[in-house]
């Protein structure tokens, strides 16, 4: 049973009204998924901060199923944490570590309410758990056109070519372990790069593909789709028929 300051969102409409009751008040937001097993954990975790800081709110967001709420703050992936003031970002634990998320919990908990001097939209830097290879290794920066060729590359790199988050062993997210489950129980060979690991590829591929959302299934070079469109493609034999 949850605590008057432990809440589970159920909509991005409650998400809001949570939020705007109180613009000074601290909020956690715990966005996590039931396969992810460290979400277990820093699930009671949370509950035990919660306990401690009755004045702080604690949201938990399942990110899969609130996944507008989860999009909206750049969750890569479970667990994530978010400390908010009211709308205003304070800071952003990513993964299972429990000190971390205590150690900011107390301190933004701690500090005294005040009005600043001057407000940004810009969202403070992520948490350095994982740094993208390409913003070190690309800094000469690609053209466009090299960026479009590496693209088709990597897209043509054998029959079946999956852009998931993490890779089969380790997804990174619900949608990704879906699809890469999907294709293991068709019997498909296919090869996957992880687009967390480089975001030139990441972003480039939702331009040259014209499809926002990750995972992207390549059939011989060409975009498939998501794990809906892959879904439905099983279901009416359509799948098999194409990566024959």
């Amino acid at each position: 049973m949850s605590s008057s300051n432990y809440q589970t969102v159920n909509s991005p409409t409650e998400f809001q009204d949570f939020l705007s009751k109180d613009l000074q008040r601290i909020s956690v937001i715990n966005f996590w998924a039931p396969w992810a097993e460290p979400c277990k954990q820093m699930n009671e975790v949370a509950k035990e901060l919660a306990k401690k800081h009755t004045a702080v709110l604690f949201l938990e967001v399942e990110a899969e199923t609130q996944d507008d709420i989860a999009e909206s703050f750049d969750i890569e992936a479970v667990p994530a944490f978010v400390i908010l003031k009211g709308h205003t970002l304070l800071d952003r634990i990513s993964g299972a570590d429990a000190a971390a998320l205590t150690q900011a919990v107390a301190k933004h908990a701690a500090s005294p309410a005040y009005n600043p001097l001057s407000r940004t939209d810009i969202a403070p830097a992520k948490a350095p758990t994982v740094v993208p290879a390409a913003l070190h290794e690309n800094e000469k920066r690609e053209t466009a056109e090299e960026l479009n060729d590496r693209l088709k590359g990597l897209m043509n790199q054998s029959n079946v070519v999956l852009f998931m988050k993490g890779n089969p062993e380790t997804p990174r997210c619900g949608f990704s372990r879906k699809i890469s489950a999907l294709l293991k129980e068709q019997n498909v060979e296919f090869t996957t790069f992880d687009i967390l690991s480089d975001e030139s590829v990441r972003q480039g591929l939702k331009i040259l593909n014209d499809w926002p959302t990750f995972p992207q299934l390549i059939v011989k070079g060409e975009l498939v789709g998501g794990l809906d469109i892959v879904q439905e493609m099983v279901e009416t034999g359509e799948f098999a028929e194409i990566v024959a």
